[in-house]
């Protein structure tokens, strides 16, 4: 891992694959290990070169105030467009997951010039807050679950591991791999403070984030190959809103996955793909 200047701030970047390749932008969300292992090894074992970076207050990109950040969703798409540019080699196929799918579709809109596909992932056509009236919101019940329990110490690596195996386990994701997976976020949070944590393990930045003007009615506009990518299940983002993705964005695919268990053979192949 390392970093890279672009659009005046730092970017925390992982690489795979040779740099000679076509580009695979993965927009972390938030951070770049939200981003499996397996899938960008897969991705470059398939020809391509992939590099997933950590958004702002996250990771070892340039930390700010996360309880009150200065930038807005558009900002981080121009960091998008600016890492791309910065790493060479032609437009790249860029890649957003949840929070990180919004950017994505704000950096296809506003950058139209920097990316050849788009692949977006658990994600919907809104800002985070409340969604358009038809598409679906969180499932309640699991939503007050998942957010009416304690915080955990976040200054105690193990309780954050714990908490967000908790987590994983209400959402039915696996919990041995949201464990493993927060320690390592936490391990690559800059400090201890609760806000940092906050913003790297739980993305709750993008609360407080300015996301205006709507960009959904813009969505016809997207003239690159793109891949919607949702679960059949997801109960924070449930499907709905990925079938409106693919509905809006002309000639877009959708791959609905049953499960996560063939998710990374599968969303891969359909990436590469689009090329």
């Amino acid at each position: 891992m390392t970093t890279i200047n672009a659009n005046g701030i730092t970017l925390g970047i992982e690489s795979f694959g040779d740099d000679g390749a076509p580009l695979v932008l993965l927009a972390g969300g938030t951070t770049l290990l939200s981003w499996p292992d397996a899938l960008c090894e897969r991705l470059a074992a398939g020809g391509r070169r992939v590099v997933r970076y950590d958004l702002r207050d996250s990771g070892e990109s340039t930390t700010t105030d996360p309880e009150s950040p200065s930038y807005t969703l558009r900002d981080l798409a121009a960091d998008a467009a600016a890492l791309a540019a910065v790493l060479g080699g032609g437009p790249a196929h860029l890649a957003g997951i949840g929070v990180g799918g919004m950017v994505a579709q704000v950096a296809a809109l506003d950058h139209p010039g920097a990316f050849s596909a788009l692949t977006l992932v658990g994600t919907r056509p809104v800002a985070p807050g409340p969604p358009d009236d038809d598409l679906p919101d969180h499932d309640r019940a699991t939503m007050r679950r998942l957010f009416t329990r304690p915080m955990p110490d976040w200054t105690d690596r193990e309780a954050v591991a714990r908490f967000a195996a908790a987590g994983a386990w209400i959402l039915g994701d696996d919990p041995v791999a949201a464990r493993e997976l927060a320690a390592r976020v936490w391990d690559r949070t800059p400090g201890t403070a609760p806000a940092l944590h906050t913003a790297n393990q739980l993305g709750m930045v993008f609360s407080r984030l300015d996301c205006a003007p709507r960009w959904r009615e813009r969505l016809p506009g997207i003239e690159v190959p793109a891949l919607v990518v949702h679960g059949h299940r997801d109960p924070f983002f449930p499907v709905g809103n990925g079938e409106a993705l693919a509905r809006e964005i002309p000639g877009a695919r959708l791959l609905v996955l049953p499960t996560a268990a063939t998710a990374v053979d599968e969303v891969a192949g359909a990436m590469l793909t689009l090329g």
